[in-house]
């Protein structure tokens, strides 16, 4: 397949997948399975485009970022609260991914754990809804540090490909009785850290090849990848805060099991 056709439909499912809780990178893992590309090649780039995504995130809440940056600033209780929740939040991961990275870039190379993932995921999230009694207005900023450190060490679960970053977050607040808006949201602003962490780390080791041009994928698709994310991304989280409040997250769970499935009896019958 044509190499910019590929960065479009990667940066389509990018944006798609990243703030739902259907695994962003499990989907960008079976798509290279799919288009039979080599997935090795694109590593980078699927890491990469995933700022695009974030940037919609840091639009679409530009008021919130702004107001808690001035309010660190001006050492206000609410802005040093925010920032204290998304920091306390972000380090598990950052720790963890740091520890486990050798085995975690092992487990990007599995479709098959993908699948599994993304079935197992879908029954954790039916079960959390149908136990988890999410209640307040609480906003982000308001959350206590335990259910603060509850969220940051349910989204290392998602170190697993196919597991959802989004979903581990989300359901990880929903189980510690966070309601479901501030849930998304603490999901979305959390992601901003995470995302530019593993980007940051992924351009440090490999973009010396990218800039060698020794690499099949280059800045070009890369560019295309990261605005078509960015497009997506902003639309899906507009609609997804508004959809979840009213109808909750069993959809997601059901289509995780149905792709999953889908995934596995496609796999062992090729």
């Amino acid at each position: 397949m044509d190499t910019t056709l590929t960065a479009i439909l990667l940066g389509i499912v990018e944006g798609l997948t990243e703030f739902v809780p259907v695994s962003s990178t499990g989907h960008l893992i079976l798509a290279s399975e799919l288009f039979g590309y080599d997935s090795s090649e694109w590593a980078m780039f699927n890491v990469v485009i995933q700022l695009g995504a974030i940037l919609a995130v840091v639009y679409q809440y530009w008021g919130t970022f702004w107001n808690a940056g001035m309010g660190v600033l001006r050492l206000e209780s609410e802005g040093l609260r925010f920032a204290r929740n998304i920091l306390v939040a972000f380090l598990p991961s950052a720790v963890l991914g740091l520890a486990f990275k050798d085995y975690i870039d092992i487990m990007l190379g599995s479709p098959s754990i993908v699948a599994w993932a993304l079935i197992l995921g879908g029954i954790a999230i039916l079960g959390i809804e149908r136990v988890a009694n999410p209640k307040g207005d609480a906003t982000v900023a308001d959350l206590p540090l335990i259910q603060v450190i509850g969220v940051g060490f349910a989204q290392c679960l998602a170190m697993v490909p196919g597991v959802s970053r989004s979903g581990a977050t989300i359901m990880g607040a929903l189980a510690m009785g966070v309601n479901r808006k501030t849930a998304a949201e603490f999901s979305f602003f959390l992601a901003v850290p995470t995302m530019i962490g593993a980007t940051t780390l992924e351009l440090f080791q490999k973009g010396g090849e990218l800039t060698a041009g020794t690499m099949r994928v280059g800045w070009g698709e890369i560019a295309i990848g990261f605005v078509v994310s960015f497009i997506v991304a902003l639309f899906v989280i507009r609609a997804f805060v508004a959809y979840v409040s009213r109808r909750g997250f069993a959809p997601f769970a059901w289509y995780r099991i149905v792709i999953g499935s889908a995934a596995l009896i496609w796999l062992f019958a090729r």
